[in-house]
């Protein structure tokens, strides 16, 4: 079952990769702008695999590298938008009563979260454009807190410029070896993702901690 569960998955990553090569080959730059806002929406593969595969095909000649840079970020920022709107729609105040249905989370640690991203937006939005799982979501808080469109757009274009460049360029560089560059990401990756769960562990202890004091005090 786990082999079946293993091939379908890789057929259907094999499916994604051959239509993003025929949309990127048959537009040519713009196409990588398609692909790359889709991939921010609703990501079936990363940009891992979907930016260094552009650098490869541009490798081949079917557009510049410059152009494809610039298409790719021209399309994280429309996925972006989109996301931002979503988090516009859904409001603060719907967040936090969700919140409050959710054990060990309360609608004062969304207010914070909030509060927080109100005073370091832009780095945040510009740093969480960088952090692979991250930089799609990022978008969400920023439409939540309604975020001034132009600094949204200012720093969602730095870092994704920044994150499309590097990556379009690595795998325009490694040429058919585009596909190392996932596993060069992942290795940082697992890093990000361990100082995340240590935070999130450390949020669920206090809040035990709390609750269990609240309780024994009673």
């Amino acid at each position: 079952m786990l082999s079946a569960t293993a091939d379908d998955e890789g057929f259907l990553m094999g499916s994604v990769l051959d239509w993003v090569v025929m949309v990127m080959r048959t537009l040519g730059a713009p196409g990588v702008g398609v692909a790359t806002a889709l991939e921010t929406v609703f990501p079936p593969v990363p940009s891992e695999v979907v930016l260094p595969l552009a650098g490869y095909t541009a490798s081949q000649g079917h557009y510049g590298l410059v152009p494809a840079i610039l298409w790719a970020t021209v399309g994280s920022v429309a996925g972006a938008f989109v996301l931002y709107r979503l988090g516009a729609l859904w409001g603060a105040e719907r967040l936090c009563a969700t919140a409050e249905r959710i054990p060990l989370l309360h609608a004062r640690d969304v207010e914070r979260a909030i509060a927080w991203f109100g005073r370091n937006g832009r780095s945040a939005i510009f740093l969480g454009r960088l952090v692979p799982g991250v930089r799609s979501f990022i978008s969400i808080p920023a439409g939540i807190d309604r975020m001034p469109l132009l600094q949204f757009t200012l720093y969602t274009t730095a870092g994704s410029l920044l994150w499309n460049a590097a990556l379009i360029v690595a795998g325009y560089e490694l040429g058919a070896q585009w596909h190392r560059v996932e596993a060069y990401v992942g290795e940082a990756s697992v890093v990000i993702y361990a100082a995340l769960a240590a935070a999130v562990l450390w949020f669920v202890v206090r809040r035990v901690r709390a609750h269990l004091g609240t309780t024994g005090g009673a």
